[in-house]
């Protein structure tokens, strides 16, 4: 059994580096091995927007996320610095900085590449989207 930590640096729509990583973490943890989080880094973060609404009729990899994620508790890390600079905003930044709105889902937290780092040192490998 090997542990992972996934990378996440394509956004969620308009590439398909979100679906595969997504594909590729159920498929490790169907086949027994652990993840340790998923990161969420420079575009990636757009994958934590709650303000993305996809079509019905289309995948909404985004919901999907969510769902892994309670469903093994993983926990889903962003980026803070590369989310601030994108304009994904936390209900804490979002206080911190006297904004009204906020757009990041309660099933992701803010992080830095410090936590990046030591989920890495705790991991057998680092597979990056």
């Amino acid at each position: 059994m090997s542990k992972f930590i996934i990378q996440v640096s394509g956004p969620a729509y308009g590439t398909s580096a979100s679906v595969s990583a997504l594909r590729f973490t159920k498929a490790a943890l169907n086949g027994g091995h652990q993840v340790v989080c998923v990161f969420f880094y420079q575009d990636g973060v757009y994958n934590t927007s709650e303000f993305a609404l996809p079509a019905s009729d289309e995948f909404d990899v985004i919901q999907q996320w969510k769902l892994l994620a309670e469903q093994y508790q993983i926990p889903l890390v962003n980026c803070v610095s590369a989310a601030l600079r994108r304009g994904i905003i936390s209900e804490h930044e979002a206080r911190e900085h006297a904004l009204h709105h906020w757009n990041v889902s309660n099933a992701f937290t803010m992080g830095g590449l410090g936590e990046f780092v030591t989920g890495m040192e705790s991991a057998d490998r680092t597979i990056c989207f």
